[in-house]
């Protein structure tokens, strides 16, 4: 296994270098329903009910697996907390860390004893981590064959520097919203892909609040 990923890749970005709205309620008269505006309701409801799964997580545990475009792929443990909290661990030999204390996203590579810290917002990640991203105005759905799945992508057009997200949901009715999130594809600003899968999701999980903390190898005893 080639472990040499860039490090940050996790949030498609290099380093170096309101609310969901209701359920459509309005009533359609039967002669206006065409199949298109069948299909405009149903993307709204999944939309909603995406954005809706992602903010019914309170806490989560899953296994991750990465991959960069090159093929390289290293796997490890995700823990997140809402808001804003997540810790990426990757496997024995790996020596990095990713990890949010809830304001911004902190890189750790302990091979060469460098930490790099840049705000939540910034990343593509701010979609799953941000309180303060409306998901909403930002997010459409991307269309699937498969009706179990249900792929969001959210950009800010006015930032495209913050890359691109897409998440991809499978309908699961044990998970919060009825949705399970499954893998995300990240896109930085230099049109660098990078997937995250995830597998054996655990929901409302405890999690104490030391898990977002980190041992700083500048010397300073923890962070």
């Amino acid at each position: 296994m080639n472990t040499k990923l860039s490090p940050p890749s996790i949030f498609g970005r290099s380093f170096f270098g309101a609310a969901a709205t209701a359920a459509l309620a309005l009533s359609v008269p039967a002669a206006l329903v065409t199949p298109s505006t069948v299909a405009a309701q149903a993307q709204s409801s999944d939309l909603t009910s995406a954005i809706t799964a992602l903010r019914a997580i309170s806490t989560m545990r899953a296994d991750f697996v990465q991959a960069d475009p090159r093929g390289n792929r290293v796997k490890g443990v995700l823990t997140l907390k809402r808001p804003g909290r997540i810790r990426f661990q990757y496997e024995k030999g790996v020596p990095m860390l990713i990890v949010s204390d809830g304001s911004a996203l902190t890189f750790i590579d302990y091979s060469v004893k460098q930490v790099q810290r840049w705000p939540i917002k910034n990343s593509p990640l701010g979609a799953l981590l941000d309180p303060n991203r409306d998901v909403m105005q930002y997010g459409k759905l991307v269309p699937s064959n498969n009706s179990q799945v249900v792929s969001l992508e959210v950009r800010d057009k006015k930032h495209p520097e913050y890359g691109v997200i897409t998440m991809v949901f499978i309908r699961k009715a044990g998970a919060p919203g009825g949705l399970e999130l499954s893998s995300w594809a990240s896109l930085d600003a230099q049109n660098t892909r990078t997937i995250v899968t995830l597998t054996n999701q655990q929901y409302g999980v405890a999690v104490p609040d030391g898990t977002f903390r980190f041992n700083d190898p500048r010397g300073a005893a923890k962070h």
